[in-house]
């Protein structure tokens, strides 16, 4: 476990790299103690920071919510980050590559809560009577470690990787579908370059945000209404560079698109 003192200094190095676009090496590396309560510590003093210069939160994203990343992780649970109001970025507004390190996109659901979500012993009942609609999303992920090389208490202490979120237009009441049953194609141009189901994210992700609820609730957190919360990726995450165009296609939800310059 680090001192506080050593915290700070990490989150000074995290939040320096994503202003200077200057990835940094492994927290892992120069921390050897880190273990996760820090990782997640490390990543509040960061939020905290952003909130009291007058960001406000958008929502939150759930990582490692597929048993394939976990395993790689050695973790057998998912892990958290803040989505914030800087992060959110319209269809049809080209997102400049330069603003990331090593910007990627992942395909998922996104639920747009109508209710604040129970903290500790929130179910997955809990979270569809709350959920106001269903949305298909893309999430920007990025990396301020150097090419990618995170351990878990690196990508948590960097909020999770977390750098934006883009909503398509569809709009679908939960009990309108079966959620862990929608299915998702993602084109680059008109090319297919990958596909998944809603039920590689724990068997359903309604599961994943019901964990959420509970995980942030021992961090003094709530899923609050009007908050957007994305549960993990429908498929692989894809490489974004300037001129890229992805759309991802969802069963029964309908489609979201985005552009980079």
């Amino acid at each position: 476990m680090l001192s506080d003192a050593q915290r700070l200094s990490a989150a000074h190095l995290l939040r320096n790299a994503e202003q200077d676009r200057a990835p940094i090496d492994p927290l892992t590396t120069v921390f050897p103690g880190i273990d996760v309560v820090d990782a997640y510590e490390i990543a509040l003093i960061n939020i905290r920071a952003r909130l009291e210069a007058g960001e406000t939160v958008y929502g939150h994203k759930v990582g490692l919510s597929s048993e394939v990343m976990q395993k790689m992780m050695g973790v057998d649970e998912p892990d958290y980050g803040h989505l914030l109001s800087s992060m959110v970025y319209a269809e049809g507004t080209p997102i400049d590559t330069a603003r990331f390190c090593y910007p990627r996109i992942e395909v998922e659901i996104g639920y747009v809560l109508g209710e604040t979500l129970p903290g500790e012993g929130c179910t997955e009942e809990d979270v569809l009577a709350a959920t106001e609609y269903i949305v298909p999303s893309i999430e920007l992920i990025d990396s301020r470690i150097t090419d990618w090389k995170i351990g878990l208490a690196d990508t948590i202490a960097d909020n999770a990787s977390s750098a934006g979120v883009i909503l398509g237009a569809g709009r679908v009441e939960p009990a309108n579908v079966d959620i862990g049953g929608i299915s998702a194609v993602l084109f680059q141009g008109e090319e297919e370059i990958a596909r998944g189901e809603a039920s590689a994210v724990l068997g359903n992700p309604t599961k994943a945000v019901a964990w959420l609820a509970r995980k942030v609730a021992s961090f003094g957190v709530r899923l609050e209404a009007g908050h957007v919360i994305l549960p993990g990726s429908c498929t692989r995450a894809i490489d974004a560079r300037p001129g890229d165009v992805f759309r991802a296609d969802f069963s029964d939800i309908g489609s979201v698109s985005v552009e980079f310059k």
